[in-house]
C-alpha cells in the first residue's frame, strides 16, 4: 500500500469531486480563453485601420510641411509652430473587458478652428495652418491607437495566463488527481479481494468444522 495515499471511500469520492471541480474550471477558463481571442482579433482589425489611417495623416502632414517650408520659409513655419504650441491632456480611467483590468485613455480633441492656434490669421498663411490641421489630427490618431494598442496588449497577456492556467489543469492537475484516485481505487478493489479470500476461507474452515461434527456425531 502507497503510505502518502489515504486510501478510504470517502477520499476516492472526494477525489471524484475535485476531479469534475477541476475539469469545468477547465471548461470555463477555456471559454474565457475563446472569448478574450475574439475579442483581441475585433480589437487587433481596429488596430491595424488605425495604424493605416495614422500612416496617412502623417504623410499628408509632411507633404503640407514642406509644402509651406517651401513657399512661406522655415522661419514663417516655425514662427507659427511656438505660437500654436499647446498641452494635451489625456484622461485614463479603469474599466474592464471580459474581466481583465484595462486603462481606458481619452483626450478632448486636438484639433482646433483656424483663429485658435494662437498666431494672428493674418500672419500666417493658408498653408501653414493647413500644416497645423494635419499634425493635431496626427496628434488625435495617435491618442487613439495608443490607447487601443494598450488594450490589445492587456487583451494578449490576459489570454497568455489563462492558456497557462488551462495547461496547468489540463497536464498537471487533473492527471494527478485522476493518478491518486486510480491508487485508490486499485487499493481498495484490493482489500475488497482480499477481504472476499479471507471470507472464502473462514466460510470453508466453518463447513470443515460443521462436516467433522456430523462425523463425530457432535449436533450442530
Amino acid at each position: 500500500m502507497d503510505e502518502h495515499v489515504n486510501a478510504t471511500r470517502m477520499e476516492l469520492l472526494a477525489l471524484r469531486v475535485q476531479i469534475e471541480l477541476a475539469r469545468q474550471g477547465r471548461d470555463l477558463l477555456k471559454e474565457k480563453r475563446n472569448a478574450l481571442m475574439k475579442e483581441l482579433m475585433q480589437v487587433a482589425d481596429t488596430v491595424l485601420r488605425g495604424s493605416d489611417a495614422l500612416d496617412q495623416a502623417a504623410g499628408k502632414a509632411r507633404q503640407a510641411l514642406a509644402l509651406a517650408e517651401a513657399i512661406d520659409g522655415p522661419e514663417a513655419v516655425q514662427s507659427a509652430s511656438f505660437a500654436a504650441q499647446g498641452q494635451v491632456a489625456l484622461t485614463v480611467e479603469g474599466s474592464h473587458v471580459m474581466g481583465v483590468p484595462i486603462p481606458r485613455i481619452s483626450a478632448q480633441p486636438v484639433a482646433r478652428g483656424f483663429g485658435e492656434r494662437g498666431y494672428h490669421p493674418a500672419s500666417a498663411s493658408v498653408r501653414i495652418d493647413a500644416v497645423a490641421a494635419q499634425f493635431e489630427e496626427e496628434v488625435d490618431l495617435i491618442i487613439d491607437l495608443a490607447a487601443r494598442e494598450v488594450l490589445l496588449r492587456r487583451l494578449a497577456d490576459e489570454i497568455a495566463r489563462t492558456g497557462r492556467r488551462v495547461n496547468a489543469l489540463e497536464q498537471i492537475v487533473v492527471p494527478r488527481l485522476m493518478a491518486r484516485r486510480d491508487r485508490i481505487r486499485l487499493i481498495l478493489e484490493e482489500r475488497e479481494r482480499e477481504d472476499h479470500f479471507r471470507l472464502k476461507r473462514v466460510k470453508r474452515a466453518l463447513e470443515s468444522k460443521r462436516h467433522a461434527d456430523r462425523t463425530n456425531g457432535i449436533a450442530p
